[in-house]
């Protein structure tokens, strides 16, 4: 049994989101924000073989905590787990930002990681807490802003602030801004305990951990540190897949599991899992890759080409916010994911006709149908595993479906770059003349690309036009499989309260 939750006033509801809000906003701007820093840090610190890792230590950490930490918010409370995340956050940020050699500061980012994976789960969770059913829906489209922002203005700040003021700026600047959550946290949050005594199911924790550590390793090194057959990227393969196996083996016989089996026997439950997958892929991973799209085949500097993403970020927050608003005013949501792949589907398409002649406008249009199309259901699937889970795993079925789209998107992001690599090799052939093929990696360096004759580099920007339109028509079946799982949501309207 959970204990009802405290009657707060409108007020304090609305101060604490502000605080997950900017809890969300720093978290995941931590997460795009060192791509811009990363040379200056390395001719600072040295370690250049340990480059990857700086970003890698915070996505693995980040991935194993969101779903271990919704759990425990659950049996433990979650403003206990909001705390402790926003706490290590900080120190994280502070130690990173005080590193003197690259092998802390790799150690140091996993524990940023570790406490934004606390963080993200716990505004979820915290966010079904505070607000009714459809009022959730409003305010969990608010939240789609915060990542939409950090996805688009992380790269724009980390270059001023490492230009303008020093690399350590990037983490210490979330000292203010988590201060100020943390004090929103304390003084307006007040939830109840769990009035049972917790049961943790430790070999599920290590399960998953290491489950999930296998999988984002894979996805992080395939295709990039190893080739996709080397027996390392074969190993992480088989050992993620035989963890994920005994992890739901061990999960059917615990007492309180991670993630209760029970969720995906409902059909709501499984369907958001998969649509999340799915757009966290096509919409996050293609996403990914289309600012070296228009680097290389359009020539866009490294600012402009992110800057280019704006009209998809814009389509997301519209669609979100207007699906929220939707949701808040009729209580019906079932149709928004089955929409949401469709015109994602449409998106996609229309992206597959992009060549060297297609102008700026064009591919903006392109993009802001599938940024709407991935908006229509990237905070619907919170709703609805939210709407299937009792309030006692509301914390577990909010970091399940949040996990699954970060190995959605994890997955799509490695096995779309090793569709472009390859599909590139393949075209380059025979568009650039024999002997000058450069290699994909020096191909999608400007300063490389740029020293190239004039004909090598219309032949490579038309190689990587045509490798691109065949990755995204081979997106296209895998839409496909989320349109279907769409189509079986069942009409279940959102009560006015729980």
């Amino acid at each position: 049994m959970v204990m009802e939750t405290p009657v707060m006033s409108h007020r304090h509801r609305l101060a604490v989101f502000g605080g997950l809000m900017l809890a969300g906003l720093m978290s995941s701007l931590d997460a795009t924000v060192l791509g811009t820093a990363l040379p200056t840090i390395v001719g600072d610190l040295g370690g250049p073989d340990g480059l990857a890792w700086v970003s890698t230590a915070y996505v693995l950490a980040t991935s194993v905590a969101v779903p271990l930490s919704g759990r425990l918010g659950d049996l433990f409370g979650r403003r206990p787990i909001l705390l402790i995340g926003l706490a290590g956050f900080l120190a994280g940020s502070a130690a990173c930002g005080a590193a003197q050699s690259m092998g802390w500061l790799i150690a140091f980012r996993g524990v940023q990681g570790a406490g934004a994976g606390c963080l993200l789960s716990a505004m979820f969770a915290v966010t079904g807490d505070l607000f009714e059913p459809r009022e959730r829906a409003r305010y969990q489209g608010y939240s789609a802003l915060t990542f939409a922002v950090s996805s688009v203005a992380g790269p724009l700040i980390g270059g001023f602030l490492t230009d303008h003021a020093s690399w350590r700026w990037v983490f210490y600047v979330n000292l203010p801004l988590g201060a100020v959550a943390l004090a929103t946290v304390l003084l307006f949050l007040r939830l109840p305990k769990p009035d049972r005594r917790p049961r943790i199911d430790y070999p599920g924790i290590v399960l998953l951990g290491a489950a999930v550590t296998c999988f984002t390793l894979l996805t992080s090194w395939a295709g990039t540190r190893y080739a996709w057959g080397s027996p390392a990227v074969l190993g992480l393969a088989a050992g993620a897949l035989a963890l994920f196996t005994v992890w739901i083996l061990a999960e059917r016989r615990a007492a309180e599991p991670v993630i209760p089996p029970r969720l995906f026997r409902d059909r709501s439950f499984s369907v958001a899992c998969v649509v999340a997958a799915v757009g966290g892929a096509t919409g996050f991973g293609l996403a990914t890759y289309l600012p070296m799209f228009f680097q290389v085949v359009g020539g866009a500097g490294a600012t402009r080409s992110g800057l280019l993403l704006l009209p998809m970020m814009a389509g997301l927050v519209a669609a979100s916010m207007g699906a929220g608003r939707y949701i808040a005013r009729t209580g019906r949501y079932h149709r928004l994911p089955a929409a949401s792949m469709a015109v994602s589907a449409l998106g996609v398409a229309l992206l597959a006709t992009m060549d060297t002649r297609t102008g700026p406008v064009a591919a903006g249009l392109y993009m802001a149908v599938l940024g709407f199309g991935a908006g229509l259901s990237q905070q619907v699937v919170m709703l609805i595993a939210q709407n299937a889970a009792p309030r006692a795993d509301l914390g577990a079925a909010g970091s399940g479906v949040f996990a699954t789209r970060m190995l959605g998107t994890a997955a799509g992001m490695a096995v779309f770059g090793g569709i472009v690599s390859g599909r590139f090799a393949e075209e380059a052939d025979g568009r650039v003349l024999d002997g000058q093929v450069p290699a994909f990696e020096d191909a999608v360096r400007p300063e490389v690309l740029h020293t190239l004759p004039g004909p090598v580099q219309d032949g490579v920007a038309e190689a990587f036009a045509a490798a691109f339109s065949d990755l995204f028509l081979i997106s296209l079946p895998l839409l496909g499989v989320g349109l279907v799982a769409a189509l079986l949501l069942r009409n279940v309207p959102l009560a006015l309260r729980e």
